[in-house]
């Protein structure tokens, strides 16, 4: 196995040299924050707007952090590393604990992690399940409070699912770690911004190539049954790019991935993606 290349509090390493304590915040509470930055052909993606969401993410929770420093770190991980094509995992604790206590110490220092790894971006057709959406009500934070996505994701995977899609009162809101898109009536459809949902970076890529291209995305609010006659949708992320979904069990419902619509958001979407 090739030694991971990671940074702790400022120092590089392999990841294997490195010690985080247990009373780590991040391992006591989740109270941290993180990003997945990808790179093609050794070149960020996207880099300045993963940047300004772990502000908005570290702002969230009140957590003092140098993104400067931050920034100097990713691009070094991404410079001494000899893969082509990966991601940068960044994430941001509020610090160590003396004992573990739910009320922080104001003079504990933040703590942060970083490695770099390689991914293909190879586009893979997923299986899909429905469920209700159990995750706390600040999704918008790109939190490593991630146990409902875990509970939800693993319990698909029994149903030889590859991802969930999830819904609120029956109202769409994301995939465990997605964005949602679908097509219904001809037109792109994906659910609104909101507090539960994250504000993807990849789902922005998208919409702001099929707006320069002059197809309309409709955000609002879509009930899951919604996805019943869908002719195609898909899933985006950081590292899946843009994923069909070709079937949805609980509706038994299998969607085109030769819609033309699809088929044209892909092509959009992969020549800015990775042009």
């Amino acid at each position: 196995m090739d030694q991971i290349k990671a940074v702790f509090n400022g120092n590089f390493d392999y990841i294997e040299n490195i010690k985080v304590s247990p009373f780590s915040r991040a391992y006591t509470f989740s109270d941290s924050v993180y990003e997945v930055i990808p790179f093609y052909n050794k070149k960020s993606i996207s880099f300045e707007s993963h940047i300004e969401r772990l502000q908005k993410s570290v702002d969230a929770l009140s957590i003092k952090v140098d993104l400067n420093k931050v920034t100097d770190e990713i691009n070094q991980l991404l410079s001494s590393s000899a893969f082509d094509n990966g991601y940068i995992y960044y994430q941001v604790t509020r610090g160590q604990d003396m004992v573990r206590s739910h009320i922080y110490s104001d003079k504990i220092n933040t703590e942060t992690f970083g490695y770099i790894t390689s991914c293909s971006f190879e586009t893979k057709k997923l299986n899909v399940m429905i469920c209700d959406d159990i995750r706390w009500g600040r999704c918008n934070i790109k939190s490593t409070s991630l146990l409902a996505n875990v509970l939800n994701m693993n319990n698909a995977k029994l149903h030889n699912c590859d991802e969930i899609i999830m819904h609120k009162d029956g109202i769409l809101t994301e995939a465990g770690a997605s964005n949602l898109f679908f097509i219904k009536n001809e037109t792109v459809c994906t659910p609104s911004l909101s507090n539960n949902i994250l504000p993807g970076i990849t789902r922005s890529i998208l919409i702001n190539a099929l707006s320069n291209k002059g197809i309309k995305v409709l955000e609002g609010d879509f009930n899951y049954l919604e996805l019943k006659t869908a002719s195609s949708a898909w899933l985006t992320s950081s590292t899946k790019g843009i994923a069909p979904i070709e079937n949805i069990v609980n509706f038994d419902h299998s969607l085109s991935i030769d819609d033309p619509c699809y088929i044209s958001c892909k092509e959009i979407f992969d020549s800015k993606f990775f042009g």
